[in-house]
This record gives structure tokens, sequence and C-alpha cells, in this order.
């Protein structure tokens, strides 16, 4: 048995699930090329001379009971932010967004005074699971929200699928790590057999919604066949022709910001931009513990004393 060392920080999980999922999605492999002919694709496309990168962070600031007159649930008291850099011949952060939200089923109101405002958002159910999937939901409708009112550019990487974003123009889905397989074993190979800088031929995806996809290797990936892969999307209204040229412009133009191991946890997958991006919006989530005291005095009942 061979073994390889994940390069990413475990705190983040794992780039690839520990045994990915089969999907039950629709995947037309008969696109770009017929599915016997599936090879490594590299490209002498020209890079992006305007990149934009779209990403958010979120954080628990704590968790809140709330007390009603018929029953007691939890709910998560967080921040979240998003924003975007451009990359042209330097990178510059050219928006940033902070919301703090009250997240939990239903019939809360907000948490407001004393310099924090966290607004309900309600969720379908108040299991962790549930609570957390409502955050992420609302991190990437910020971050959607972002991402409609940036000015053109020639190629826009929104963090995650496409899902919901499929509408803004030039943008792609950029997917760092991978615990569903799309992709049978009979071209599942081919993935292995890039090297940085070459992608899979384009295909045709179809979940709950259609898009094009495709994998691309970063360098600097090392240890397992899957180190340095990630998976793009692309809008569904695009003809075949103009996804396969939105392709080989990210397979041109995406490897020159792979991060090096000793720069990032997630490397090369999380790229320079995005963790320069990601750090900055970190920052102006502010201070937990400070929150924490603020929020505890806000909903203490008059002449309680608060920590």
């Amino acid at each position: 048995m061979d073994y390889a060392i994940d390069n990413w920080d475990p705190d983040h999980g794992a780039s690839i699930g520990a045994a990915m999922e089969d999907s039950d999605a629709v995947v037309d492999l008969d696109q770009e090329v017929p599915t016997e002919s599936w090879t490594p694709i590299a490209t002498d496309e020209p890079r992006a001379t305007t990149v934009v990168f779209v990403d958010g962070v979120r954080r628990i600031d704590a968790r809140v009971w709330a007390i009603g007159a018929q029953r007691t649930e939890p709910a998560l008291a967080v921040s979240i932010a998003a924003g975007a850099v451009r990359c042209t011949d330097r990178a510059e952060v050219i928006d940033t967004r902070v919301e703090r939200i009250l997240v939990g089923r239903g019939g809360l109101v907000p948490i407001a005074g004393l310099g924090v405002d966290y607004q309900p958002v309600a969720a379908a159910a108040a299991d962790e699971a549930t609570l957390v999937a409502a955050v992420q939901q609302h991190m990437g409708a910020l971050e959607a929200r972002v991402a409609a009112d940036l000015p053109p550019c020639d190629l826009l990487a929104v963090d995650g699928p496409l899902t919901g974003r499929s509408h803004i123009r030039n943008a792609v889905g950029y997917v760092k790590s991978h615990h569903t397989s799309y992709l049978p074993a009979t071209v599942e190979p081919v993935v292995r057999r890039l090297a940085a800088g070459e992608r899979t031929p384009v295909f045709l995806l179809s979940t709950s919604w259609q898009r094009w996809s495709w994998y691309l290797r970063l360098p600097g990936g090392s240890g397992h066949p899957w180190a340095g892969v990630v998976r793009l999307e692309a809008p569904p209204n695009l003809t075949l022709p103009q996804a396969t040229g939105v392709a080989n412009r990210t397979a041109a133009t995406l490897p020159r910001f792979a991060s090096p191991p000793h720069r990032d946890a997630r490397a090369p997958a999380n790229l320079l931009p995005i963790a320069g991006l990601e750090d900055r919006l970190h920052h102006m989530l502010g201070n937990r513990d400070l929150l924490q005291r603020r929020l505890r005095q806000v909903v203490a009942p008059p002449g309680a004393a608060t920590a």
C-alpha cells in the first residue's frame, strides 16, 4: 500500500473527501471531445488581463438560546464578510462588506445595541447542520451581491459552485475541494494525469441545474494524484465554443496565482489573491471576545451582572 500526506492543514478539513461520494448528477462527457478521446488538454490561450476574485468568510460569534413562551431553541450569532480583489499588474481589494446575523428557526427579533446589530435570518430547523447551512447560504448571497456590483473584467472567479451566480458576466465558479465524484471510472484517470496548467475536456453537469464544468491542475501540488486539482464551473447559457474558451482562459490564467505551501495552509488551491482577501475580511469581522461581551450586555435582564 502507498501513502501520501495531504498538503492542506488538517484544521481546514481535507482537499478531497475521505471517500468521494458518487453523485446522482447527469454528466454529459461527449461535449468537447468524445468520451473515448478524453485526455489532458494544454492551452496556448493568452492570460486574462484583468481578473477579479470574490470570496467570503464567516465566524460564529456566540451560540444563543432563543427563549420563547412555548419553547427554547438554539440560534447562532454570526459575523460574515465578503469582498473582491482585482488583479492586473498588482492586486487591489475593491469591495468589502460585513454583516452580522442571528440565525434560528423563525420568529427571532434583532439583537441590537451597544454597537452590535445582529439581524434575524430564518432557518428551516434548529439543528446545528441546518443553522450552519443557512449561514452558508446567506454568505453566498452576500458574495453574489458583491460580484453583481463589480465593474467589467476579463475573468471573474467566485468561490465555490456557481449556484445563484450564473447570471453574472464572465463569472466562473472555483471549487477548491472535492467531496463528490462527478466523473465515471472510465475517465477519472485523466484527472490523475493532468500536468500543471492542463485541464480536462469540458463536460455538461446537471443536478438541480445545469452548467459547464472541467478540472484543472495548479502547480505546486504534491502527494496524492488529485493534489492541486480544482474544479471550475461556467454558466449554462454559454455555447460549447464559448465554454471551451473560458476553460482555456482559466487554464492560462489561474496557475500564476497558485499559493506555495509555505504561504498558505491550503496550497496551492487557495490562490494568493483569495488568501490576501480572506485576511482582510477576517480582520474586518472584529474582536469576537468584545462582541460576545456586548451581546451578553444587550440581552441581559435589567440589573443583571454580566461578565
